[in-house]
């Protein structure tokens, strides 16, 4: 029965990223400290990391591959990416950094001309660049083989050049702290530089990705100005945002509440 239920938790993680214990524990019908005796065997091999409560799997594991990560979620993607296109306008200047939702973002602001955009994603870059008259700018560094992203103390200092309206950054969770958090160090440092060269951060990301956590915080919820998602949240994230002064914009009628 233990490897069978080490077999479910490792399922679960490798679906989810990571998560709390309390969760899993909800997900798979048994208690929290069942889980904690299942898992400390896990733990002690390096099959998984314990942080914050919950439960990851190790760093070059975390996250599939970007093409199976593109495809996960998409319509919500989807739907997060046409609610951004309708507060662009032609020729905004903006920050898009590399991410799944922020690259179906970038699929819908091809309905737009003229703009000005600057990214560490070659994936973003292509879609974006000969087209429609605009202007891309690529970051240039370490060059991630995965994603095709570039990261690294060049990347930061190249965005000093810019001042933009937005900085539209992905996330890999929101924790119910009200923290938007990531798996790797150097995607944080990104969207906190692209944050300090814009009028507004803009943060994307589809309903799964509310009570993920994550080992890296990259802001709290009041750093930014508006948070895109593709569904409601529950009414206590709601009331985060309000608290925050943070403007909660989703689909399914859409919503706001905060900044005007």
């Amino acid at each position: 029965m233990s490897l069978k239920r080490q077999g479910q938790i490792l399922t679960e993680l490798r679906h989810l990223g990571s998560c709390a214990i309390t969760e899993l524990a909800s997900r798979l019908g048994v208690t929290t400290e069942t889980i904690r005796r299942t898992v400390k065997p896990l733990l002690e091999r390096g099959d998984l990391l314990h942080f914050h409560g919950g439960l990851m799997l190790p760093p070059n594991e975390d996250e599939p591959p970007f093409q199976r990560r593109l495809a996960r979620n998409a319509l919500p993607k989807r739907d997060v990416a046409a609610l951004v296109l309708g507060l662009v306008k032609n020729g905004d200047a903006l920050i898009l950094d590399n991410g799944t939702t922020t690259t179906y973002v970038a699929d819908a602001l091809r309905a737009r001309s003229k703009l000005v955009v600057v990214t560490n994603s070659a994936q973003i870059a292509s879609r974006l660049a000969g087209h429609a008259n605009n202007r891309v700018f690529m970051a240039g560094g370490e060059l991630a083989g995965d994603d095709a992203a570039s990261f690294g103390p060049q990347v930061v200092k190249f965005l000093r050049q810019f001042d933009v309206k937005a900085a539209i950054l992905s996330t890999a969770g929101i924790n119910w702290r009200g923290d938007f958090v990531d798996f790797h160090m150097h995607e944080a440092e990104f969207a906190r530089a692209a944050m300090a060269r814009a009028e507004e951060a803009w943060f994307v990301a589809d309903a799964s990705k509310f009570g993920r956590e994550a080992p890296v915080r990259v802001c709290p919820l009041h750093e930014a100005d508006l948070l895109i998602t593709n569904a409601p949240p529950v009414r206590e994230f709601v009331t985060l945002c309000a608290e925050a002064n943070t403007q909660l914009l989703f689909g399914g009628g859409g919503g706001g509440v905060g900044k005007p």
